[in-house]
C-alpha cells in the first residue's frame, strides 16, 4: 500500500489530500471545534442586536435607514464567493495547483468588493445621515454584529492570499492541503453567518422595524 508521504515523494496526492495524514485529520477536526466556538459568539451578538433592536432612542429605526438593494448586491458577491471556493477545493482534489490558486484568487476579489460593498454602506450611514455606533442601543448593536462580521471577511481574504502564495512557494502537497481545506470551511462559516445577518437584521428590519 502507498503511504501519503511515498505519494508526496512521488509528485501524487491522494484524492482528498487534506485528510490524508493525521496531523491533517487533526486540523479539520480542531478547526470544526473552532467553529463552534465562533457560533456561540455570534449567537450572543445576534441575541444582543434583537434584544437591541427597537431601541432606536433619537435615530432612525431600521426600515428607515437600510437600502437593500446595496445589501443584496453584497448577498449575492459573498454567495458567490461560496461557489468560487468550492470550485477550489474540487481543484485541490483533482490536484490542479494552479486552478486551485486561481480559484481561491477570484475567492478573495469576490471578497474585497463585498468589503467594499460594506465600507461604503457605513460611510454613508455615519457621514451623510450621521448615525453612529454611539446614536443608540440599535445601532451600537449593528455595527457590533456587522462589523464584528466584516473583520471576519477580511481576515479571510489575509487568510487566503498568504495560503496562494504558499501554494506557489511550497507546491500543493499532504501539508498546504489541510490549511487550504480549514480556509475554505472558514469562508463558508463566514457566508452563513451573514445570510442570517441579511435575513435577521436587514430583512426583518425592512419588515418589522
Amino acid at each position: 500500500m502507498t503511504t501519503p508521504h511515498a505519494q508526496q515523494a512521488s509528485g501524487a496526492l491522494p484524492h482528498e489530500p487534506e485528510k490524508a495524514t493525521l496531523e491533517g485529520r487533526n486540523k479539520v477536526l480542531g478547526f470544526w471545534l473552532f467553529l463552534g466556538g465562533e457560533a456561540v459568539l455570534f449567537g450572543t451578538l445576534f441575541a444582543t442586536f434583537l434584544t437591541l433592536r427597537n431601541q432606536v432612542a433619537d435615530g432612525p429605526s431600521a426600515s428607515e435607514l437600510f437600502s437593500l438593494p446595496i445589501t443584496a448586491a453584497a448577498t449575492f458577491i459573498l454567495l458567490i464567493s461560496s461557489l468560487t471556493s468550492v470550485f477550489a477545493i474540487q481543484a485541490m482534489h483533482r490536484g490542479n495547483r494552479t486552478s486551485l490558486a486561481r480559484w481561491l484568487g477570484i475567492t478573495v476579489v469576490l471578497g474585497l468588493a463585498f468589503l467594499v460593498l460594506e465600507i461604503y454602506e457605513f460611510t454613508e450611514y455615519i457621514v451623510h445621515d450621521d448615525y453612529g455606533m454611539t446614536t443608540s442601543a440599535f445601532s451600537s448593536a449593528f455595527y457590533t454584529l456587522v462589523g464584528f462580521h466584516g473583520a471576519h471577511v477580511l481576515f479571510g481574504i489575509l487568510w487566503i492570499s498568504i495560503l496562494i502564495g504558499q501554494l506557489f512557494k511550497k507546491g500543493l502537497t499532504v501539508v498546504t492541503a489541510p490549511k487550504v481545506y480549514v480556509s475554505a470551511m472558514y469562508w463558508h462559516f463566514i457566508d452563513v453567518v451573514w445570510v442570517f445577518i441579511f435575513t435577521v437584521v436587514y430583512l426583518l428590519g425592512k419588515v418589522v422595524g
